[in-house]
């Protein structure tokens, strides 16, 4: 009897190739390099696909528009107005059910931290620079949709708000220690 012989065109790696290849019709999607979750060594990268629909921030990242800086700082600014924020939360069931009002959970460390780091980014950006911020990463909204709260709605306006937000994120990611101040120029032109 014969041996078998292998197809030399099969590779192995396309094994572990997991990245969907259908997506759904509305999606928007972008690949990212991320730290490997189950890698063995230090600073291994995978790629994955994030999706950038209603992530403002996200999609300037993807379509390089921002640099790796003022993304962070964006995402931290981010993580700290969640943490400060004081909204709806979820039942715990693990806790003992009394009949009445609950009581407020009291404010915790890391929430006063949070309120204090922006306190301080108010105060480095301004009134007109800390609205936009929350504008567009609180609140998700575009350029676009910027101008028509403050009834501008011409290209010129547009382009101003969207160079404006990237100074004010120069600003976070100085604020947040992802950059220095040699490291940006417009930085200082952010007050």
């Amino acid at each position: 009897m014969g041996r078998v012989r292998r197809n030399k065109s099969y590779k192995l790696t396309n094994i572990y190739d997991r990245r969907s290849r259908e997506v759904p019709f509305n999606a928007e999607v972008a690949e990212v390099e991320i730290d490997n979750p189950l890698g063995l060594d230090p600073g291994e990268k995978i790629v994955a696909i994030r999706s950038i629909r209603g992530d403002p921030l996200g999609r300037l990242h993807a379509h390089h528009q921002i640099d790796e800086a003022q993304y962070r700082g964006g995402r931290a600014f981010q993580n700290d107005w969640e943490r400060a924020e004081r909204g709806p939360q979820a039942v715990d069931t693990t806790r003992e059910y009394v009949d009445g009002a609950g009581t407020r959970e009291p404010v915790t460390e890391s929430q006063r931290q949070a309120v204090l780091r922006l306190n301080r980014v108010e105060r480095e950006l301004g009134t007109d620079g800390s609205a936009l911020v929350y504008d567009v990463l609180v609140l998700g909204l575009s350029m676009d949709q910027i101008g028509e709260l403050r009834a501008v709605r011409t290209q010129r306006w547009n382009d101003y708000f969207a160079r404006r937000f990237r100074e004010c994120l120069d600003r976070l990611a100085l604020i947040y220690g992802f950059a220095t101040e040699t490291g940006t120029k417009r930085a200082s032109q952010c007050r």
